[in-house]
């Protein structure tokens, strides 16, 4: 892993995450639970953690200091994503992913505050058109609000969770082999499939065959080789351009495979945001170029 492809280790979590998005609502249309999509997405990350320590040929780092530094950014994530679930089951989805997409601006203002982190002026202007692409492309039709305000309170959090988590990724970095990270990130997962299975309705039909848990193994690994990868581009790069770039660039390429597969043309407010996004990604690539 070289310290001049962070760019390049961004984008490859970018095309992973935006694949995954494309493809990861198939096995629950098909009657497989997203709770347990969640369950299998932990198990895949175990073969990705395995890879990760042998890159760093079987060096494990278990102070006390790693372990909790560890295990924060993969309860941030992985506890991030169950609260996702009941926000979902509560609110509607189209004012719940607006405000969890902007997790970024959590992560740029810990970054430029505690690591004083700088970019230079082009990629300003892209964090900046990221930031505004974000919530276009997780625009969704208006829907019934859900009861209550539950739903607002969990989706604030998620998105401090997952800002905060990012952030953490940097600083952690700083201290602890990549390698060693994603294995707390992966345990973490594990801990919390007792909570996704609790969640589950098994009273309703689960689809059992080839299209449930395998087809979803098969999907949610492209989500464990990101996360794995995205772990090298905040050791390398700069969390105030990785952060943004992923989150605007990955759900360009969930739209446009989705375009593809369902036919659909996305709402004038998700190109444009499509848009910005993609001249955000070539501003911020800018970054890139001076220190490759």
């Amino acid at each position: 892993m070289k310290k001049n492809n962070w760019f390049a280790y961004a984008l490859a979590t970018t095309v992973l995450w935006g694949v995954w998005g494309a493809l990861t609502e198939i096995p629950e249309k098909g009657g497989f639970p997203a709770t347990l999509g969640y369950s299998v997405w932990a198990l895949t990350m175990v073969p990705c953690a395995l890879v990760a320590l042998k890159i760093n040929h079987w060096k494990f780092e278990y102070d006390i200091r790693s372990i909790v530094r560890g295990m924060l950014i993969g309860l941030l994530g992985a506890g991030g994503t169950v609260i996702l679930f009941q926000a979902l089951r509560d609110g509607p989805a189209y004012l719940i992913f607006p405000i969890i997409s902007l997790s970024p601006l959590v992560t740029i203002i810990l970054s430029i505050v505690f690591l004083k982190e700088k970019a230079s002026g082009r990629s300003r202007l892209g964090i900046f058109l990221a930031l505004i692409a974000i919530p276009l492309l997780t625009y969704q039709p208006v829907q019934n609000i859900g009861r209550g305000y539950l739903w607002l309170i969990l989706s604030l959090l998620v998105f401090l969770m997952w800002g905060v988590q990012a952030f953490i990724i940097k600083v952690a970095n700083q201290f602890m082999e990549a390698e060693s990270i994603f294995f707390y990130m992966m345990f973490s997962a594990i801990v919390l499939i007792p909570f996704a299975v609790s969640a589950t309705d098994f009273s309703q039909h689960i689809n059992w065959s080839f299209k449930g848990p395998y087809l979803t193994a098969m999907i949610q690994i492209l989500n464990a080789i990101g996360a794995l990868i995205l772990v090298y581009a905040f050791r390398y790069g700069k969390a105030i351009i990785v952060s943004p770039l992923i989150n605007a660039g990955a759900p360009v390429i969930t739209i446009v495979i989705s375009l593809l597969i369902y036919s659909v043309i996305p709402h004038p407010l998700i190109i444009t945001g499509m848009l910005l996004a993609i001249f955000s990604v070539c501003l911020m690539g800018v970054e890139e170029s001076k220190n490759g």
